[in-house]
């Protein structure tokens, strides 16, 4: 049986580790780069396997020790009497489009939106009415005096196939690292502690003890709502596969994607959220005369230092990861491994996030696990409408995507920017 580690155990041997090897980059470092004989550059890509399996490692006991204690939850919670039944599901099904509840008690038949849509009385009304139908009369080739071919009679019939190629957009993955849960509010209020004054000193029998001061602040984060819509004709509705697959794919995927750059870039102002890169009180770490490595490694310190915080990701552009994943020395041998392996998403043990969504130039780091958290108030909604405008006399409908939600940074300094990179 293998032996679980302490997550506190495992982020001090990580620590370790990546302090070693930040001293060979210093000894390492040169004006064009780095200069490494081949035994030292052996050595570096041997600790950053260590450091990368540490980091897995860190995140499988984070994981582990968060099960624990939603397990201990769950123990205390049965303990009380129930004031209501829960709701059955995951908190991160707020990326699926929201379907309704058929039945009492805890029975739930869950459709996708599309067959919702298809199946829907109204829909089915709107489909019943008269349709056109043509029939053709015997034809028989053979009468005819010319022969027949492709050039001079019928041409082939060719029939579309029903794949759809959809234009590239970028993978959503910034939420992926940001807790999420629900909320029934229109903002989220927490209390934040302002005011820690220690005066805790030694004191002599019978003398006066040294008096400490707490304070607290109300901050408030305001739910605000993503949406989008597309108009369709009544005869396009009529594809029903076409239908099922805009509902339940694309619009979803347009408000996921703008979510995506409001939690790193919104700047705060009504209606956007306050995203990342614009929260008041992170910090930043410029990259100056540094290699970028060594720049975030000064990031996630400062996170450590003055956040008190330990780093769970990094987000940066992928051109910024490029720049990273091709570093050589100044003998031309790669640091980050061979071209011909697949390498490693990971800097110092923390898991790379490559994404448009951020700026380039600008990198992230920061303790996403403990210090930020996504609430959702309304997960993607979908309707349908022909209520819009002109829309019922001209045959359209309006089919809409919807959602609300609150990024809140519950710690500003747990976060630090790198510029420059």
């Amino acid at each position: 049986m293998s032996k679980i580690r302490s997550v506190a155990e495992v982020r001090g041997e990580l620590d370790a580790k990546n302090a070693a090897l930040v001293e060979i980059f210093e000894k390492a470092k040169t004006d064009n780069g780095y200069s490494m004989s081949d035994d030292t550059l052996a050595d570096v890509q041997a600790r950053n396997a260590e450091i990368n399996d540490l980091g897995i490692e860190l995140e499988k006991a984070r994981e582990l020790d968060e099960t624990f204690q939603k397990a201990q939850q769950a123990v205390r919670d049965a303990q009380r009497p129930a004031a209501h039944l829960p709701l059955n599901g995951k908190a991160r099904q707020q990326d699926q489009p929201q379907q309704p509840v058929n039945g009492g008690g805890n029975g739930r038949v869950v459709k996708s939106l599309g067959e919702l849509f298809t199946e829907s009385d109204r829909y089915k009304n709107w489909r019943r009415g008269t349709q056109l139908e043509v029939d053709f009369e015997e034809f028989d080739p053979k009468q005819l005096k010319t022969l027949m071919e492709t050039g001079a009679g019928f041409a082939p019939e060719n029939l579309r196939i029903g794949r759809i190629i959809e234009s590239a957009q970028r993978r959503p993955m910034v939420d992926d690292m940001i807790p999420s849960t629900t909320t029934t509010q229109a903002a989220v209020v927490y209390m934040e502690e302002t005011t820690f004054t220690n005066n805790a000193a030694e004191a002599a029998e019978g003398g006066s003890y040294a008096e400490s001061a707490l304070a607290y602040t109300e901050r408030s984060d305001t739910v605000r709502k993503i949406s989008t819509f597309l108009p369709a004709t009544d005869e396009q509705l009529d594809d029903v596969p076409q239908v099922q697959s805009l509902i339940n794919n694309r619009l979803a995927l347009m408000v996921r994607l703008r979510r995506e750059s409001q939690l790193l870039q919104g700047d705060g102002i009504a209606p956007n959220l306050a995203g990342f890169y614009n929260k008041s009180g992170i910090q930043t770490q410029a990259k100056g005369a540094d290699p970028v490595p060594d720049a975030f490694y000064k990031a996630m310190t400062k996170v450590r230092h003055t956040g008190f915080a330990d780093p769970t990701a990094h987000f940066m552009h992928p051109n910024d990861w490029q720049d990273i994943r091709l570093l050589r020395t100044t003998d031309g041998v790669y640091i980050w491994g061979s071209p011909s392996d697949a390498g490693v998403e990971r800097l110092w043990g923390l898991p790379v996030v490559a994404t448009t969504a951020a700026t380039e130039n600008t990198g992230l780091t920061g303790d996403f696990q403990l210090y930020s958290e996504i609430y959702y108030k309304q997960g993607i909604m979908i309707k349908v409408s022909d209520s819009h405008s002109d829309y019922f006399v001209k045959g359209k409908q309006a089919i809409r995507a919807d959602e609300r939600l609150a990024l809140v940074i519950y710690r500003a300094a747990a976060f630090c920017t790198v510029t420059g990179i």
